[in-house]
């Protein structure tokens, strides 16, 4: 049991890991020892809050600062790292991004040293960038506080801590009432135990660019600095400084006290506090993901005297169409509307997460990872309405796509307003897989929809109903956003038996059809009924069987096999436990799923004319990618599902693998399969779940032709699909 709101009303703060000074070497160098041969790699320790001694562990490979995952991690590796940053050992390492989670790369994943070897490169590891964490796995290294004689380059961190980590937005006027998410406030960076603010001397638009992708948000706009000016003259005046308000980092906002004012004027939250000063000759290109990779100065000892010429930092934001709100929200709703978007992410857990896919000759497509990096990831994030990005995934980490790759190589500069504006490599069927599909994890603003106080628990402690009728879409970002019954509950007095319940997880599956084997293997067979009892018994035919001649007739059948595929992140597994599978004496088998795929003949407006379906009798793994392994198998009662990188075959002359158009006249028809059509297991997208192919079928023969995955086309090619006239003849162009 456990509460997703449990840190409601608690600061959440925005994590965000930094650069520093330059720090470390390519390893410890006493007198008269000698470098690894290679790239020159560099170490440092970040991370807050921490000592001189301990933190992140980031190695600068490739002229690119990344961390090291936590996965097999051991104090041996510690060691190696530790002697890297000139400490003579390690006492303990720390996992689960301790230190906070870093930015950029991930550059080494399951190190596993013996403890004596001069170079973590000499150590045994994946590779160099290749991993499957996330920076929530951000190892971390505790060093004995004993320096190597002689060690160069000091890693030993000043006591003034000189790093930027964890940055907010803190809003200081107020309106009609606090709105998230916050879009303009004094920018305030962690300092100590409390926060602290920016000389603006020097501020320009780029530095509000970077503080703005870091709040989640594409743009930022001009600020009224007079307005500001006079504030901190008014509050001079009265003694006071600028008072904290509503946070854009805090973990939720602080409730409204009884008897605040709440009047439409702008006005100043004020108290008895000091201005802290603590960066000062911010300059940024723009570009960057972090302020830390800004270059800026820090002030030394008591800077409360200082910035005289100057006033706070304060940033205004322009929030994506996602999060916008009042007419800017319609406006820009309306806008999205108008002209189909030419990039979007596809298989992310999260909003602002995905495999990228762009859109081009009206099909949809993959970009490869070759050269992928956080600043061509921060344009697809921006175009997205997102802000800047927080990582830029390499090796399908958000699942293989299907259909074509579009590009690669791309080498944005990180100004650009499309990813197609940026310098890239058309794609050749040898230059790269789907296994190396780029994806982006994105900045997006905080909008406190933790505070609905969502709970999973003992049933039996339900004393309420509030929701029923809910139905979503999946893009919702709270549940309030989905449909339902409102304030007419259905279940009302019913006690605990219908509460609802979720069982949460970071992967899942995500399974497709293989649309060229539908095409190529499509056919007619008149199958004779006493050759279809079983079928029968199992609902495989239209009703109209039922009033057959049996056994004597015949019954036409549209046969054709499918290949399903799992693209996703984990494997797919029945809902039900083998314990509840049902055995179907006649074929001699176990049905893990009561319906796993649906077929239907369909006419051009949707109506249906056919249908079938296929109970997922045995679930295995038929055939897998290189280097994946089989893990099911239907034989002897064994555990069914679909491994990630494997797929699923029925072939076309399977009982059932068909769908009766015995009654079906001639015409043109749209054949569709869906499958987990109930949604019964958990998929990344469902939007991917359909397959469609225009067929014409002239009471002897049939062709199908055009299958495609769903969400494959643009709207535009869809539309022309969907108003498919027909063929002329039996020639596919």
């Amino acid at each position: 049991m456990g509460s997703c709101g449990t840190w409601a009303w608690q600061e959440l703060l925005v994590l965000l890991s930094s650069v520093w000074l330059w720090e470390g070497s390519s390893q410890p160098t006493p007198p008269g020892s000698t470098h690894t041969p290679g790239p020159q790699l560099k170490f440092r320790l970040a991370g807050y809050p921490r000592k001189h001694n301990e933190g992140r562990i980031e190695v600068f490979y490739n002229d690119e600062w990344g961390t090291i995952c936590d996965d097999d991690f051991t104090l041996a590796n510690a060691h190696v790292l530790c002697r890297h940053l000139g400490f003579v050992a390690a006492t303990g390492w720390a996992h689960s991004a301790k230190y906070g989670k870093g930015i950029g790369r991930i550059w080494l994943d399951n190190v596993n040293c013996v403890g004596g070897e001069k170079s973590i490169g000499d150590c045994k590891h994946r590779g160099w960038g290749n991993s499957d964490c996330s920076h929530e796995e951000d190892a971390g290294v505790i060093c004995k506080d004993e320096r190597i004689p002689g060690f160069k380059d000091s890693n030993v961190i000043e006591t003034e801590q000189s790093h930027v980590e964890e940055v907010r937005l803190r809003p200081v006027v107020s309106g009609a009432r606090r709105q998230l998410p916050v879009t303009e406030g004094i920018v305030e960076v962690r300092y100590k135990d409390g926060w602290a603010q920016i000389c603006d001397e020097g501020w320009d638009s780029q530095n509000s660019h970077v503080v703005c992708g870091m709040m989640g948000f594409p743009a930022e706009k001009k600020v009224n600095r007079n307005f500001y000016k006079r504030l901190k003259r008014t509050a001079r005046m009265k003694g006071q400084t600028l008072r904290p308000g509503s946070r854009l980092a805090s973990k939720s906002q602080p409730k409204q006290k009884r008897g605040e004012d709440v009047g439409s004027k702008k006005r100043l939250f004020t108290e008895r506090q000091q201005l802290n000063y603590r960066l000062h000759s911010v300059s940024c290109t723009g570009t960057e993901v972090h302020l830390s990779m800004c270059a800026f100065e820090f002030y030394r000892g008591n800077a409360s005297a200082t910035c005289r010429a100057g006033m706070p930092a304060v940033v205004s934001c322009v929030p994506g169409p996602l999060f916008a709100t009042g007419n800017a929200h319609k406006k820009k709703q309306r806008q999205q509307q108008q002209s189909q978007p030419r990039i979007r992410l596809k298989g992310g857990a999260k909003v602002g997460e995905g495999r990228v896919e762009v859109l081009k000759s009206s099909e949809w497509g993959t970009i490869c990872d070759d050269r992928w990096n956080l600043l061509s990831a921060s344009v697809v994030c921006r175009e997205l309405g997102f802000g800047s990005a927080r990582e830029a995934l390499t090796g399908a980490r958000m699942g293989q796509g299907t259909g074509p790759i579009h590009m690669n190589e791309v080498q944005c500069l990180g100004t650009e307003k499309t990813l197609w504006s940026c310098p890239f490599k058309n794609i050749t069927q040898e230059d790269c897989k789907h296994t190396e599909d780029a994806a982006v994890r994105c900045n997006i603003p905080y909008m406190g929809y933790e505070t609905l106080e969502t709970w999973y628990w003992d049933a039996s402690n339900v004393t309420e109903m509030v929701l029923s009728g809910v139905k979503c879409a999946g893009h919702e970002m709270s549940l309030s956003h989905c449909q339902h019954h409102g304030t007419s509950l259905n279940c009302r007095n019913t006690g605990t038996r219908f509460a609802a319940g979720v069982i949460c997880s970071e992967t899942a599956s995500d399974l497709l059809l293989h649309a060229p084997l539908v095409q190529e293997t499509a056919y007619i067979e008149d199958r004779p009924l006493h050759m279809l009892y079983c079928a029968a018994e199992e609902n495989c035919l239209s009703s109209s069987a039922r009033l057959a001649n049996w056994p004597y007739g015949h019954r036409r059948l549209l046969r054709f096999s499918s290949q399903i595929h799992n693209n996703g992140r984990a494997d797919f597994r029945p809902k039900a436990g083998r314990h509840s599978w049902v055995w179907h004496e006649c074929h001699r088998h176990y049905h893990s799923m009561d319906i796993f795929t649906h077929y239907d003949i369909l006419t051009p407006n949707g109506t249906k004319v056919a249908e079938g379906h296929k109970a997922s009798f045995c679930l295995e793994d038929t055939e897998c990618e290189e280097d994946v392994a089989k893990r099911y198998e239907c034989a002897n009662f064994g555990e069914q599902g679909i491994t990630v990188g494997c797929w699923d075959l029925y072939r076309h002359d399977i009982d059932c693998q068909w769908i009766d158009i015995t009654d079906v006249k001639p015409g043109n028809y749209i054949l569709q399969v869906v499958i987990n059509p109930n949604f019964e297991v958990a998929e990344s997208d469902f939007t991917n779940n359909a397959m469609k192919c225009n067929c014409k079928y002239d009471g002897h023969r049939i062709w199908v032709h055009s299958c495609h995955i769903g969400d494959a086309l643009s709207e535009e090619a869809n539309k022309r699909f969907e108003q498919y006239p027909g063929q002329l003849n039996n020639q596919i162009s």
